[in-house]
């Protein structure tokens, strides 16, 4: 009898995987367990145990699968899970490939729902103390729903009916399926940042939690916390709450209350104005009554009653001051005019005039006095400048002065 051939282990690995993959029951099944030795590793694929009381088995779920997931997987979690099984030829080692997961016992969307709060309450998303107020009074409002439903109607009769000057803005988006979610974050960053609108209303009418999934996803929620305008999440789930509306700074069960929230109501404003003029015209009126019973007490008072005496004493010191006045200034008078006497005396004596008048002259060449004979000489034109009258005449002759007999 012939000795058969040897194979290699890669030959005997690859034919038990061909194995695995001709058996149909291994290529769809269903597998219930709980996780173990969870991983996710960095190229977004997960590596997991799956276990119970008595066997264990190695699992792998791919990027691609992963990425339809509503939840996260965690150590511990009781699942199901739908994929086939077959051989990793490398290791010799057989393993569950997992298509599609989903929690065992409750939804897999009421598990991601859970871990998404916890997961935004910590950090901090939730918070009463960053919500901000709405507006007294908004009439630029932005709506982020769907053109087609009635939420979008509801909201503009509620608004139209409460103030019919109020302006509406719609964003047209999906509010369920895939790109919902996308779509309504593309709305609220939209009028952030066109700042046309003082206030946001982001919702839908109501459904099951598969129809409201895209207000408990983490970017709408990200983008209602991010938002510097107020926002009022209604979703039509008087009941439940969706993340979007934990994160909002209002919540509305209906999208009808929030356009009531968000819209002042017209006849409400008027009636307030009219209580508040009513108010201002009572204080006022209050007011004047009291300045006027303190006025006549002080018209009344002893002061204003003998007037008279009010002011006598300072009458007669202004009378004093006033002879006290023209005494000084009499006297300061009489003594300025004397000494103008005495300084008009002394110039009279000092002035060439009086000279002139006693039968002196001043002789001027080229306007300046002449004092030495030395100054002119014969020919020279000079004045001669008497008490009354200026002789002009020529010089015969000039010699030293005839005190010395020349």
């Amino acid at each position: 009898m012939a000795t058969p051939r040897a194979v290699t282990v890669s030959q005997l690995n690859n034919y038990i995987k061909r194995r695995f993959e001709m058996d149909d029951k291994l290529q769809h099944i269903l597998v219930e367990g709980e996780i173990s030795n969870f991983k996710a590793h960095s190229s977004g694929h997960l590596y997991f145990g799956l276990k119970d009381e008595n066997a264990f088995i190695r699992c792998v779920m791919f990027r691609g699968s992963v990425a339809k997931l509503k939840f996260r997987p965690e150590n511990g979690q009781r699942v199901v899970i739908r994929g086939h099984v077959a051989v990793y030829e490398r290791d010799g080692q057989f393993q569950l490939y997992a298509e599609a997961m989903e929690v065992a016992g409750i939804g897999d969307l009421y598990l991601a729902f859970e871990q998404m709060k916890e997961k935004l309450n910590r950090e901090g998303l939730f918070d009463e103390a960053r919500k901000k107020p709405l507006p007294e009074l908004s009439l630029r409002i932005g709506v982020v729903t769907s053109p087609t439903g009635a939420v979008w109607h509801d909201i503009q009769n509620v608004a139209q009916a409460r103030f019919p000057s109020v302006s509406l803005f719609l964003y047209p988006a999906a509010v369920q399926g895939e790109a919902a979610a996308g779509e309504i974050v593309a709305g609220i960053d939209f009028f952030n940042r066109s700042a046309m609108v003082d206030l946001l209303i982001v919702g839908r009418g109501g459904g099951s939690i598969e129809d409201l999934w895209a207000f408990n996803t983490e970017p709408v929620a990200r983008a209602i916390y991010a938002s510097q305008l107020p926002v009022i999440s209604a979703v039509g789930h008087e009941t439940d709450y969706t993340i979007a509306d934990l994160v909002a700074d209002k919540r509305a069960a209906t999208p009808s209350q929030a356009a009531e929230m968000a819209v002042p109501s017209l006849a409400d404003l008027e009636a307030r104005f009219a209580l508040m003029e009513s108010a201002m015209k009572q204080r006022l009126n209050m007011a004047l009554k009291t300045k006027r019973e303190k006025l006549k007490k002080i018209g009344e008072s002893y002061v204003f009653t003998r007037k008279e005496r009010l002011f006598r004493s300072q009458t007669q010191t202004i009378d004093l001051f006033s002879q006290r006045l023209d005494k000084a200034f009499f006297e300061n008078y009489e003594r300025s005019k004397n000494n103008y006497q005495l300084l008009k005396e002394k110039l009279s004596v000092l002035s060439p005039l009086n000279t002139l008048a006693r039968g002196y002259s001043i002789c001027m060449k080229d306007q300046k006095p002449l004092r030495s004979y030395e100054e002119a000489a014969a020919g020279d034109r000079v004045e001669v400048c008497l008490n009354s009258g200026i002789l002009n005449c020529t010089v015969n002759e000039a010699k030293e002065d005839f005190h010395h007999g020349k």
